[in-house]
């Protein structure tokens, strides 16, 4: 087990508390950008830290430090000792209730051509290629390709004897390209920035990341020679690029049990769900089922256990449109008496484990895009998130999107630009009408999502089909 030398030196302190747990990360990561075929100064960090949690007196407290030798460790029990015993005077649920696994385990990303077995020049050349290739017009007058990789080692173990060693790598590769004419500028990129995955070199293959320079920049084009998005209520086809953001901001974050709870009000915001709603609220139609699901493979956010131990499972969050679970960790579940899943997080080795989402999907249906295409009279098919806002109870929200394409009489038909849409999340899922098969399935992943004080800023996974809505509020962008 990697953790064996700082096991050694916890055992040499032998902690005397209730309960006490300790978490090691090291993550190494690389991001490099090229600006209109200029390669930008490479950026290049190593983060190493601890995270110890004490159980002591009726409280819990926590401490984190850069410092693991014999001394850091000492010094990071007692002061989370200090504040364990600070904490019982004010306490917001019963320290019996936190979660003490007993699990030990392994678990390392699947990768088949890791990012670091290439050289520093090969990963350069491969961006200012794709650079080249975005840059297919004169009227192209911003374009970047870039990489973001990770490579992380955690180390989880605790005073029950859990062992935890996880090992993850994360490859997130983008192109953008930005079109100007006659006062008109678009941009388009890859997926709206969404192409995250635990994988190596084999993910640029995938997503076939040439080829994908190249449409970028014609579609780039295409978008400023384009009309403005009509306005109505349509009907409204959207991506997996686009169902990424719709399941994360109003399927995701309005189920994370700690905002319910209330914990996330000063600064994230609430939630309109209510603990009453779970077993029986029609989230959605019939059509929708939506999982949890960190041990599917691939995925940005995979993983074998969370960060306090409780191993992954698959679990169904809305099943045929009813509510069924929230995102809530072994804590809050106990807080709430209710039911949840693996997804106590922590975006680093110094930040508090709390309810996230990890990889949250849309399950396939049983429609080609060519069926829900042919189904539309008079719609449009939107790909690719551009902006979003979203009220603070995660209910009303206004989505933007980069690219759309007018569906009419069943047939796609002309790009138009600027395409946006609004709903509210307790009846915009009822009108899902149909929901595409495995066919149209994307798995996309975001680095970005933020949450908690102090702010924690995570990886989350979506993988979903296309998926089409009936009489949807669809309006068009500033002329």
């Amino acid at each position: 087990m990697p953790g064996s030398s700082l096991l050694e030196r916890v055992n040499t302190l032998n902690p005397q508390f209730d309960f006490w747990s300790l978490r090691h990360v090291e993550a190494r990561s690389e991001h490099l950008k090229v600006r209109q075929d200029v390669l930008e100064p490479p950026y290049q960090c190593v983060d190493i830290g601890i995270y110890v949690t004490v159980v002591q007196d009726g409280g819990v407290g926590y401490a984190a430090s850069p410092d693991s030798s014999k001394a850091g460790l000492a010094d990071a029990f007692e002061r989370a000792a200090a504040w364990a015993r600070q904490s019982a005077r004010q306490a917001l649920f019963d320290a019996k209730l936190f979660p003490k696994s007993t699990l030990s385990g392994r678990y390392k990303s699947h990768v088949k051509k890791s990012y670091l077995k290439f050289s520093l020049s090969d990963r350069i050349d491969r961006l200012k290629e794709a650079a080249a290739l975005l840059k297919s017009d004169d009227r192209i007058v911003d374009w970047t390709a870039s990489f973001s990789h990770t490579q992380s080692k955690e180390f989880y173990c605790n005073s029950e004897g859990a062992r935890i060693q996880q090992d993850f790598e994360i490859f997130i590769p983008n192109l953008t390209a930005t079109a100007h004419e006659a006062g008109q500028t678009q941009t388009r990129t890859l997926a709206g920035h969404g192409v995250g995955r635990q994988a190596g070199f084999e993910l640029l293959d995938q997503i076939n990341f040439k080829e994908s320079a190249v449409r970028i920049g014609q579609e780039a084009v295409e978008l400023v020679l384009a009309d403005n998005c009509p306005s109505g209520e349509l009907d409204l086809l959207l991506a997996p690029d686009q169902m990424m953001l719709q399941i994360h901001e109003s399927i995701g974050h309005p189920l994370e049990l700690d905002r319910i709870l209330g914990d996330e009000r000063n600064y994230a915001g609430t939630s309109f769900v209510t603990q009453n709603m779970f077993g029986n609220y029609q989230y959605g139609s019939e059509h929708l089922n939506v999982t949890f699901d960190p041990a599917r493979a691939g995925e940005i956010a995979s993983y074998a256990f969370d960060d306090e131990g409780t191993p992954a499972e698959k679990v169904f969050l809305i099943e045929k449109g009813i509510l069924k679970r929230p995102l809530g960790g072994p804590l809050s579940q106990a807080r709430a008496d209710m039911e949840g899943v693996s997804n106590t997080r922590a975006s680093s080795w110094n930040r508090p484990p709390i309810d996230r989402m990890a990889n949250l999907n849309l399950e396939a249906g049983s429609h080609s895009m060519e069926d829900m295409i042919s189904s539309v009279e008079r719609g449009v098919f939107m790909e690719s998130n551009i902006s979003w806002s979203i009220d603070d109870s995660r209910n009303k929200f206004q989505f933007g999107c980069e690219r759309g394409q007018l569906i009419e009489n069943g047939r796609l038909t002309k790009v138009v630009r600027n395409p946006n849409y609004r709903g509210i999340s307790a009846t915009f899922w009822r009108n899902l009408a149909k929901v595409g098969n495995e066919s149209t399935v994307g798995v996309y992943g975001t680095p970005n999502c933020g949450k908690g004080e102090p702010n924690q800023v995570i990886r989350v996974g979506h993988a979903s089909p296309a998926c089409l809505f009936n009489q949807v509020d669809v309006f068009g962008g500033h002329q």
